[in-house]
């Protein structure tokens, strides 16, 4: 059949809108969206990198969660990135060989995983040098949508935030389930090379940038209005305020290390299933987005955060019928159990953690994008840390380890109610009045954002969601 011109058209003008939300499809949106979809696709590893610390390495709970908080130093430090990005440019050039950087350097990291690595001190520097390279692509891919962004309706406001973390759900959709089901039939060293290979195409598609060089001449000149801008922008009370309350609302302590242990060595999920959890939470991360992008987008972030959080906190405490088996009791399967809990609260988190980065990346002023967004998201990420390391502090205080789970149920009882704790200061948050709100928005401050906090920073040790996690941002 021979489609006409205007047939043609119509089908491509309905793929722009359906598939890219309005975004004409060029090459430079192709390659952007290939950078998260390889964040996404990353996580064919993720499985495999748990079940090395566990297995081969005999890792304890504790020391786990104080692992995931030292690799995810470079996202401390994403603002350094930015800054070299902004202001130091390569051969005249200010993303393109940043993120063929990255790529390489995320290609060596899981080569070294798949040969070298025989200790947690060499487990921790390689994974730390993966961590390295996604930060870093992370930073050059940010500035690249907040860039482009700009020039989006306030109609269309949300639309590039949307599709970055559409790319990343489909990639981690792909290999939601082989990443368990490749566990069954290869050695996760295998698995790490076979990882190898996806960072080289960000190294592949970073050509197809379009940009333009800068003069030697201007770097300096670039480099002193970055920090004046950045002076000007975290001395405002509207930035810092919003930040520090995510910062709270993140650092509360994670269970997420013990309860991987606790599904594998107690209630024997075998990595094929937890594969299957995977697929599950990867379609709900999609859901997630869709619903963000279709009902809540003119929604005041006091309202996302407050519901979304007393919500998941309510369903995240049904995790201590699964822990203390009281679920069998009520004839419920483990497995159908954790399931259904991990696609609830996965779509809660998506729901959740949208407008944190649809607001950060609006405060980013022309010139210093990659470095101001990088220093708003790098104050949350450090929370994050902070929830390993807390974690980890409870977890070896309660005396969870990797065969006793008997003090678990406390573990997930501090976990989920300490996220309700900064609710009282969602007054920090832009109000329903406020002209920050998601919908309602000052073109000069129009911008989107890039992906999920801490998505590819190392392959988290996500099996089965562990109860609050996922509105804290926790997502696959």
């Amino acid at each position: 059949m021979i489609v006409s011109e205007s047939g043609f058209s119509k089908i491509k003008a309905s793929i722009t809108e359906k598939i890219f939300f309005g975004h004409e499809p060029s090459a430079e949106l192709i390659a952007i969206l290939l950078v998260y979809f390889v964040q996404g696709i990353l996580g064919l590893a993720r499985l495999a990198v748990s079940f090395f610390l566990k297995d081969e390495l005999h890792l304890n709970p504790a020391e786990v969660s104080a692992l995931l908080g030292i690799v995810a130093l470079p996202w401390m430090i994403k603002p350094l990135f930015g800054f070299i990005s902004d202001g130091l440019p390569i051969f005249g050039y200010r993303r393109r060989p940043y993120l063929v950087l990255s790529g390489f350097l995320g290609a060596i990291a899981w080569v070294l995983l798949a040969t070298v690595v025989h200790s947690a001190w060499a487990a921790t520097l390689a994974i730390s040098l993966g961590s390295l390279s996604t930060a870093i692509a992370d930073v050059i891919v940010d500035s690249l949508v907040v860039e482009r962004a700009r020039g989006e309706s306030v109609s269309g406001a949300g639309s590039l935030q949307a599709l970055s973390w559409g790319a990343s759900a489909v990639g981690g959709l792909i290999t939601a389930y082989f990443s368990g089901a490749l566990l069954q039939q290869f050695d996760t060293r295998a698995i790490f090379l076979i990882t190898a290979t996806f960072p080289l195409i960000v190294s592949g598609v970073a050509w197809l940038i379009s940009e333009s060089p800068v003069t030697e001449r201007t770097n300096w000149a670039i480099v002193g209005d970055q920090l004046k801008q950045l002076k000007q922008a975290v001395t405002q009370k509207s930035i810092w305020l919003p930040t520090a309350f995510l910062f709270l609302w993140q650092a509360t302590p994670t269970a997420e290390s013990s309860f991987f242990y606790f599904s594998t060595n107690e209630l024997d999920f075998e990595p094929e299933f937890l594969g299957r959890v995977r697929l599950v939470t990867s379609i709900a991360a999609i859901v997630g987005i869709w619903v963000f992008q279709r009902f809540l987008k003119a929604v005041p972030f006091r309202v996302i955060f407050g519901w979304s959080n007393v919500i998941s906190a309510v369903l995240g405490l049904s995790m201590l019928l699964l822990v203390t088996h009281a679920n069998r009791a009520l004839g419920i399967d483990d497995r159908w159990f954790s399931l259904g809990d991990s696609l609830i609260l996965t779509v809660m988190g998506q729901i959740a953690f949208m407008p944190v980065l649809v607001l950060a990346a609006r405060l980013c002023p022309p010139g210093v994008e990659a470095t101001l967004f990088a220093l708003l998201m790098s104050v949350v990420n450090l929370s994050g840390l902070v929830s390993y390391e807390f974690g980890a502090l409870l977890t070896h205080w309660l005396g969870v380890t990797d065969t006793n789970f008997d003090n678990l149920w406390i573990l997930v009882l501090i976990t989920n109610l300490s996220t309700l704790l900064p609710l009282p200061l969602l007054g920090w948050l832009p109000g329903s009045d406020s002209t920050t709100t998601i919908a309602e928005v000052p073109p000069a401050l129009e911008a989107d954002p890039a992906k999920p906090i801490g998505q590819a920073f190392m392959p988290n040790l996500i099996s089965v969601s562990a109860g609050n996690e996922a509105a804290k941002g926790s997502i696959e």
